[in-house]
């Protein structure tokens, strides 16, 4: 009798914390059967197309939530990270070249270079957050506004296109079956799950979020992990950022915009808790693909794109208070 109970309790726990993943599935199934083209080959490449991107962006929040803090800014340096790669690998024959005087430079040099200029803004971050003992939420809130700022000032609010084919192709080209942007998304995917789970740092990183005055009195250098930790957020945007505008064909201020929410929400129904110390890169990559499969899910029932982000908010909400309800329920 005591084994049913706990049989059942599992069930129970099992079902309410992954509720919206199953109740995705279901919708998915739903729309596969009474639309048509849904189970097609060039469905499932759009759906990996789209969600290495926003797998990338995720990634770079993670690290921020499983500290208990949060990026606010991430969408915005996503669409300055977009903007920046734009200027850079406009045609050279482009009449409205935003950068008239810059030299034709490989795509991968472009790449270096947002990067760099992005470490900025996580080094900014990591700082006011470590040092200045800021709530990351104010932090990263403040650095979304400056960078939004600073996109505008940079571009003049001008839309950006007119990309060369090299540009372009990192997007559209594939090798073999594989799009390169899922290539792109592997390796960082990679790199994620063996920094977090078999490095000092993330070891270190989830020691803090577990407990930060623990981790400080076991030796930990709270400071500089979380410095650490931002500024490869921002790295992680770069990328994305990057990839994102040459996905688009063009880059403007308003790209990038929401992506933080997404990520975020992601992340929690993916089992990165908001209250720090949990999280896996496995868990982020199946956030990711609940956020996504929901979205073509929307597109294929024909529903307006307005409730198609009621719908979008309604699952941040539900995946955050899933969330507490589990830090609740082990406390």
């Amino acid at each position: 009798m005591e084994n049913k109970k706990l049989n059942a309790k599992a069930v129970k726990n099992f079902l309410s914390n992954n509720a919206i993943i199953i109740l995705i599935f279901i919708l998915a199934l739903f729309v596969g059967f009474v639309t048509d083209n849904f189970w097609k080959p060039a469905n499932f490449k759009n759906l990996v197309v789209n969600m290495s991107p926003r797998f990338i962006i995720a990634c770079g929040v993670s690290g921020c939530l499983i500290t208990k803090g949060t990026d606010l800014s991430a969408g915005r340096q996503v669409g300055l990270s977009a903007c920046l790669a734009a200027m850079m690998l406009q045609s050279v024959d482009y009449a409205a070249r935003a950068l008239p005087w810059m030299p034709d430079i490989p795509w991968p040099v472009a790449l270096v270079l947002v990067v760099l200029i992005m470490c900025v803004f996580g080094a900014i971050n990591g700082c006011v957050i470590a040092f200045l003992k800021v709530p990351p939420f104010i932090a990263t809130l403040g650095m979304q506004t400056i960078v939004y700022g600073l996109c505008s000032v940079v571009t003049g609010n001008d839309p950006l296109g007119g990309f060369k084919s090299s540009y372009s192709q990192v997007a559209l080209g594939s090798l073999g079956p594989i799009p390169y942007l899922a290539i792109f998304a592997v390796i960082v995917g990679a790199y994620i799950w063996f920094l977090y789970n078999k490095t000092r740092h993330g070891k270190y990183m989830y020691a803090i979020g577990g407990n930060e005055s623990a981790a400080q009195v076991a030796g930990v250098n709270v400071p500089a992990t979380i410095i650490r930790i931002y500024v490869l957020a921002s790295i992680l945007y770069a990328v994305a950022g990057f990839l994102v505008g040459a996905k688009a064909g063009g880059a403007s201020t308003a790209t990038g915009l929401s992506y933080e929410l997404e990520a975020i929400a992601a992340c929690t129904i993916g089992g990165v808790s908001t209250n720090g110390g949990v999280g896996k890169v496995g868990g982020i990559l199946i956030g990711v693909l609940v956020f996504e499969v929901l979205k073509i899910c929307l597109q294929f029932l024909r529903v307006d794109p307005a409730y198609t982000f009621i719908a979008q908010g309604l699952v941040i909400i539900v995946a955050v208070a899933l969330d507490l309800r589990k830090y609740l329920a082990k406390k």
